[in-house]
This record gives structure tokens, sequence and C-alpha cells, in this order.
């Protein structure tokens, strides 16, 4: 704890640096597209070798990467460490939003109310960029993890869950049960609706660092459940004779539905930590 907290202060001195030059010095947000055809978009400066991997997921790649907020400890990680940022858009958000459906999470309702298992589908898409950013040498995948904010969150742990190159995962203010959202009232007895709890991925994830922090009453995504996901964790991984390493920090936050302040730093001193290992 006494080196996290070190490395937290030191990223911290070293933020205050970082952003004052950001304005001048910021990596331009790159839009590029797999030879399968999905398309992706990059944050980050060039590398002459393959470089650590930060998958970042809001809602659109615009604003995930091209907002410094969604970006969450990619500014630090990628300004400072070489951390590449990569993101897609999420469905329904974006150019993944069809002509059919609404946009954003009641766009994902009405996938679910067709049966549509739209985590599935965000899965395969974040595999093929991944796969393509390493096979032409952008990505070293050995150093790969994701974050995410809110309902970025959710699909960055929904990943990890489903692809074991992405050592570790930090969530903001994530979404980790859609029946907490008001968006999907009323479909709690939906079985698909219920099988995406993030709950129900408590084995594929007790095997892998997880941090996660939440302010204090967050009624949009609840805390109960962000709780209740990372202890449903813990005991799995005990249950399993495995060291437990998912942790959150609920913090007092008066705003409600937002990353606490301090949160991008400490979870970018925990990511070099679990990923680079100084």
């Amino acid at each position: 704890m006494k080196r996290l907290a070190a490395l937290v202060i030191l990223l911290g001195l070293v933020g205050l640096t970082a952003f004052t030059a950001m304005a001048e010095t910021a990596p331009a947000l790159q839009i590029h597209e797999t030879p399968s055809g999905v398309r992706y978009g990059l944050w980050g400066r060039a590398a002459a070798e393959p470089a650590p991997v930060l998958i970042v997921l809001s809602a659109t790649i615009e604003e995930s990467l091209g907002q410094a907020y969604f970006r969450q400890c990619g500014n630090l990680l990628a300004n400072e460490y070489g951390f590449l940022c990569v993101s897609i858009d999420l469905p329904a958000h974006g150019l993944q939003q069809r002509a059919d459906e609404r946009a954003g999470l009641e766009g994902w309702r009405d996938r679910t109310d067709r049966q549509e298992n739209f985590v599935a589908a965000n899965n395969a898409r974040l595999r093929a960029v991944l796969d393509h950013l390493i096979a032409t040498g952008q990505a070293d995948p050995a150093r790969i993890a994701a974050c995410g904010t809110s309902r970025g969150g959710f699909m960055a742990l929904q990943y990890a869950a489903s692809d074991p190159r992405v050592k570790c995962v930090a969530a903001f203010a994530p979404v980790t049960d859609l029946t907490a959202l008001r968006e999907f009232n009323g479909a709690e007895a939906d079985p698909l609706v219920a099988s995406l709890a993030l709950i129900h991925q408590a084995e594929a994830l007790a095997v892998r660092p997880l941090w996660l922090v939440i302010g204090d009453r967050d009624e949009r995504v609840s805390t109960e459940a962000a709780i209740a996901f990372v202890r449903a964790v813990t005991v799995t991984a005990l249950k399993a004779e495995l060291n437990p390493q998912a942790e959150i920090h609920v913090l007092p936050e008066p705003k409600g539905h937002t990353t606490p302040a301090g949160a991008p730093e400490a979870a970018a001193a925990w990511i070099l930590l679990h990923l680079i290992k100084p």
C-alpha cells in the first residue's frame, strides 16, 4: 500500500506538469479500420516497438478518446508511459446505432427486447481490433489493460472476462447490473438481461486484478450493485483458493454519478504496478 500511495503522489505531480503541456503536445485522435471492417480509434504517441495498450470505453470513439474526462487514467499512461489508448463505438452509440433502434442505453434495451446479446457482439469487435494491433506490431500482447466509465466500465469488465489477454481492469462508476438502470425498468425478469449482470462473470474475473471506484450515493448505476459484484468476485476467488485481486473504492461524492476526484491518477498508478511492475 505504501508503494502504491507513493506512486499515486508521484503521478499526481507528474500529472500537473503533463496537463499543463497537454494543450500543445497532446496526441491527435486517429480513426482506423481493421481488415474485417471494424472501426476503431487510437490515441497516443508513435512508438518504435509494440506499446502497452489501454482499452478505453465510454460511449463513442470520439467521446472515449477525444475528451480528457473519459480518457481517465489514459491521459497519464499515454503521455508519460507510452501507452496506446484504443476504443470502439459501443453498441447503439455513434456509427453502431441502427436505424431501427434508439441511441445509447435505450438502444441496449431495444436489443435485449429482441433477445440480442449486444455484449457478445461488442466483445467480438474489440477482439478483432486487438488481434489487428498485435498482428501489425503496434500492441504488446503481454501488456494490455482496460478501463471504462459508467456503461464503458461495464463493457470493459465484460470484455476482460472474455479475453485473458487483458491483464487488469479499472472501472469508474461502472454499471454492473443492467436492471439498476432506469432504461431497463420492467426487464428484470428477462433471462437475457439477468444473464448480462457482471456478477455472472465472477469466475472469469476472479483471476484478474480489478480496480473499481464509485461514489457513495450513485443512484444512477447503484453503488450497492457495484459492491455486490466485487464481493462476488472475492468470494469466488476464495472458494477457488485464489488470492482475491478485486478492490472497490467507495468515496464520498455528493454529485452522485461521476468519477470521484483523484480516481484517474490512482487508477494509473494501480495499472502501472500490475502491468509494468517497476
